[in-house]
């Protein structure tokens, strides 16, 4: 609080004068991440953003005890996986994920019911070690094209047998 002129004071004490800011300078976009244009960037390794990500890897824990996995899987791998598929689908159609989404990433690679055996072996090395490497689970995530992305959970158990068709990329050549 300032003191009145008239009260004497010591010059150590006075009030000192407010620090003046310059006027900042003209922004610009000069940084590499920055966006330069209206559209986010997609491709791959992009992602799909959306709202709440991460409540996918809570919801996908409500599928450990129905999982069949298959011998040398771990539940862990399947769970991470799906998850980021989950999130991606969700992100898709800009929304956070719900369980259906979880429902189709696990029936999608065959975690739920029962999977053709060459699915089986075309999604083991995929889902290798998901749990522990990013990288593994954003390349799961990019396996499954934006037509897949779109179908229901109970339209895709239907189509299972297609899986090669709804996954191009996972099916051997």
């Amino acid at each position: 609080m300032t003191q009145p002129s008239f009260v004497p004071i010591v010059e150590s004490d006075q009030v000192r004068g407010a620090y003046r800011l310059r006027v900042p300078s003209i922004w610009t976009q000069s940084r590499p991440s920055e966006l330069r244009g209206p559209a986010w960037p997609s491709g791959r390794s992009f992602g799909t953003p959306g709202p709440d990500q991460g409540f996918a890897l809570t919801l996908a824990r409500r599928f450990e005890d129905r999982l069949v996995l298959a011998e040398g899987e771990r539940a862990e791998d399947a769970i991470a996986g799906a998850a980021a598929v989950a999130s991606r689908r969700a992100g898709h159609f800009g929304r956070a994920p719900s369980v259906y989404d979880l429902q189709f990433a696990f029936t999608l690679f065959g975690f739920l019911g029962e999977p053709p055996a060459d699915l089986v072996a075309a999604r083991q090395p995929v889902f290798r070690a998901a749990a522990h490497h990013y990288e593994v689970r954003r390349a799961i995530a990019d396996l499954v094209p934006s037509p897949t992305l779109g179908l229901s959970p109970d339209a895709l158990a239907a189509r299972i047998g297609e899986w090669r068709e709804l996954l191009p990329e996972l099916a051997p050549a």
